[in-house]
């Protein structure tokens, strides 16, 4: 399956295919939860939540 299909069944609500999306983006989410090279857990927290609003409000362009 390719990621606009993955996308498309995440947006549907589809829970495999919203892990799976998050499984693909964990490690910048990790990354990007560093301050000062200290793991923010709060931070990461933060993150995962915009990255699933991100997914239910993509829209596509086509």
């Amino acid at each position: 399956m390719n990621f606009k299909e993955l996308l498309y069944r995440a947006r549907q609500g589809n829970q495999e295919a919203i892990l799976e999306i998050f499984e693909m983006y964990r490690p910048l989410l990790i990354k990007n939860a560093l301050v000062e090279g200290i793991f923010d857990e709060d931070l990461y927290q933060e993150l995962t939540a915009e990255l699933l609003k991100c997914i239910r409000y993509f829209r596509d362009v086509e």
